[in-house]
């Protein structure tokens, strides 16, 4: 089955495709990956997403609007992709709702019936929601791919995905979270400085040194104290949070950038230590950063990090694989949650399907799910 994963994630600054063949045999699930693709919001778009997010108020005129926009710009990526018998759509998360540890809602949008209308295809969408009524935090979801991506390799494992939040899942035992934020403060720093949207290779960061005391204060935040499983996103880690912590120090943008890539590199290297893992596998755009890596790596000694493309998973296509496999799941009728990893109650079957064009008929439904997932590049 051809199931093409559509996700814009927490840098909001397109939208990431993968097309993935998948093939069921002997308890080993094989994804050919057919492509893999990137488009762009358009300016005028990212801006009003930008605009939308926390501390930011928007009225429901907005929030129409960017559902129709967003939606349609899914479709406009989908249609650059090869034919696929389903989509799996993650949308564009505008707020994750925390109170006191605990997710009370979770919005994304991304209207999947302009990408039902336009491909003629079925669409599963708003995957989220379903983990968190059943009581979990609906992240990260990519756990659910990582545990049988992981699966039989030697040591103790764990996948750590370096978007704007970094999380981590852990392997054995089962257990996945936001570690806090990976690019979120850093693309945050460059933008408000520069008006680019992040740090290219991480020039600026490798220009300056980390501020120990204001590196200290970001650590004192109580996110990282708590007990996961755990998720966080730019309802936290903003621009705003950014400028009331940091401004009393007055530092210059490259040595802001050096303490935040300290942050991210120590917060998620905590979570390494924590759980003594041999090798972790990277991906996400942090990866391509080398001061937030070489920070990760010289605060994890002993540890072995290699790119998800050694296992056959192109690093910045990852969660779009993974919200093809998520897909592909709910279309056999199989969970895609995982209860250890987000808290939920229960594995859980995810998502909404919007028909396309003709009757919907999905695949006989399966009775476990795959032991073991192997990818290749087709």
């Amino acid at each position: 089955m051809r199931v093409l994963g559509l996700i814009s994630g927490t840098s909001h600054d397109g939208i990431d495709s993968a097309l993935v063949d998948w093939t069921m045999a002997d308890g080993v699930l094989t994804g050919v990956i057919e492509h893999t693709g990137a488009r762009p919001y358009a300016p005028e778009l990212r801006a009003g997403v930008v605009a939308a997010l926390p501390p930011n108020r928007i009225d429901m005129a907005e929030v129409c609007r960017l559902d129709t926009l967003i939606g349609q710009a899914f479709a406009g990526a989908a249609e650059e992709c090869p034919a696929a018998d389903l989509i799996c759509s993650h949308g564009q998360t505008l707020y994750h709702w925390v109170e006191d540890g605990r997710v009370r809602g979770t919005l994304q949008l991304g209207q999947p019936a302009w990408i039902a209308e336009r491909l003629g295809v079925p669409v599963v969408s708003d995957l989220r929601v379903r983990d968190v009524s059943a009581g979990g935090h609906g992240a990260p979801l990519v756990s659910a791919f990582d545990l049988p991506l992981l699966a039989g390799l030697p040591g103790r494992n764990g996948a750590l995905n370096l978007g704007g939040i970094a999380n981590l899942t852990v392997l054995d035992p089962a257990v996945a979270y936001d570690t806090g934020p990976a690019s979120a403060l850093l693309d945050a720093a460059v933008l408000a400085a520069t008006g680019r949207p992040y740090d290219e290779d991480g020039r600026l960061a490798a220009a300056g040194t980390a501020h120990e005391e204001l590196l200290a204060e970001l650590l004192a935040d109580p996110y990282y104290r708590g007990a996961p499983p755990k998720s966080t996103g730019k309802e936290l880690f903003h621009a705003g949070y950014l400028a009331r912590v940091a401004a009393p120090y007055g530092l210059g943008l490259e040595d802001l950038l050096a303490t935040l890539a300290a942050l991210t590199g120590e917060t998620a290297a905590a979570e390494v230590r924590r759980h003594r893992l041999d090798t972790v596998v990277v991906s996400g755009g942090g990866l391509r950063n080398p001061v937030l890596m070489g920070e990760l790596e010289r605060r994890a000694p002993g540890t072995r990090f290699i790119a998800s493309d050694e296992l056959g998973v192109p690093s910045d296509a990852k969660e779009a694989i993974a919200f093809s496999y998520l897909g592909w799941l709910t279309a056999h009728g199989l969970p895609g949650t995982v209860p250890g990893c987000t808290g939920a109650s229960g594995a859980r079957l995810l998502g909404t399907v919007t028909p396309g064009e003709g009757p919907l008929r999905l695949p006989a439904p399966l009775a476990d799910p795959p032991e073991r997932v192997r990818m290749r590049l087709g």
